[in-house]
C-alpha cells in the first residue's frame, strides 16, 4: 500500500480514522466539512491554477507546486489540526526529496484566517518520517480497527456516525 499525506495527517489525529480510511471505509464523500474544504481549495487563490500546478506522485496529491520557487502550497480550512497539517506537508517534502527534487520548501496556508506558515524538512523530520511510516503500516495492517478514543474533535469528524452509532438491541 502506498502511504499518502492523508495517512500521515490521520496518524496524528486518530489511529482509528487512519485504519478505517486505509481499509477502504471512506466517509468523507458525505461530509459537509470536507465539501467546504474542497470549495475553499477551488475558489481560494484562483490565479494560482494558471501559474502553479497540482502534482500527483504515486497517489499523493500536492495542491499546488510552484516550480519557479521550488515550493509546495498546501491549503487548509482551519488551523485547529495544525500539527497534522504540518506533518502532512513535511511528508510531501520528504517524498519529493526521495524522488530527487531537492531544496523544496512548503507554505501551509489558511486562506480564511489569512495565515501562512513556511515549512522546511530537517534531518530530524526525515528520521521521523521513516518511523511514522513504519508505525502507520503497523496500524493499517491490523486485523481490526483500533478502539475509539473520544476526543474533542470527534463531533466534527466525517467518521463520527460510524464510530458512535449504537448497536441495535437484540
Amino acid at each position: 500500500m502506498q502511504i499518502t499525506g492523508t495517512h500521515f495527517n490521520y496518524y496524528l489525529i486518530c489511529h482509528r480514522k487512519l485504519w478505517l480510511f486505509a481499509n477502504g471505509i471512506n466517509m468523507e464523500s458525505t461530509s459537509d466539512l470536507v465539501t467546504e474544504g474542497k470549495l475553499l481549495h477551488e475558489h481560494s487563490y484562483s490565479q494560482r491554477s494558471e501559474r502553479f500546478q497540482e502534482v500527483e506522485i504515486e497517489g499523493i496529491k500536492i495542491d499546488y507546486f510552484d516550480k519557479a520557487n521550488n515550493c509546495i502550497h498546501e491549503l487548509k480550512k482551519s488551523d485547529k489540526l495544525e500539527e497534522a497539517h504540518v506533518l502532512q506537508l513535511k511528508y510531501y517534502l520528504y517524498i519529493l526529496e526521495s524522488k530527487g527534487v531537492t531544496g523544496v520548501s512548503g507554505l501551509l496556508e489558511y486562506p480564511k484566517l489569512r495565515k501562512t506558515m513556511e515549512i522546511y524538512l530537517t534531518d530530524a523530520d526525515r528520521k521521523l518520517m521513516q518511523e511514522y511510516q513504519e508505525h502507520i503500516m503497523q496500524i493499517i495492517n491490523r486485523k481490526t480497527a483500533p478502539e475509539r478514543r473520544k476526543k474533542s474533535i470527534c463531533r466534527k469528524c466525517s467518521y463520527y456516525d460510524f464510530c458512535y452509532a449504537e448497536e441495535p438491541e437484540q
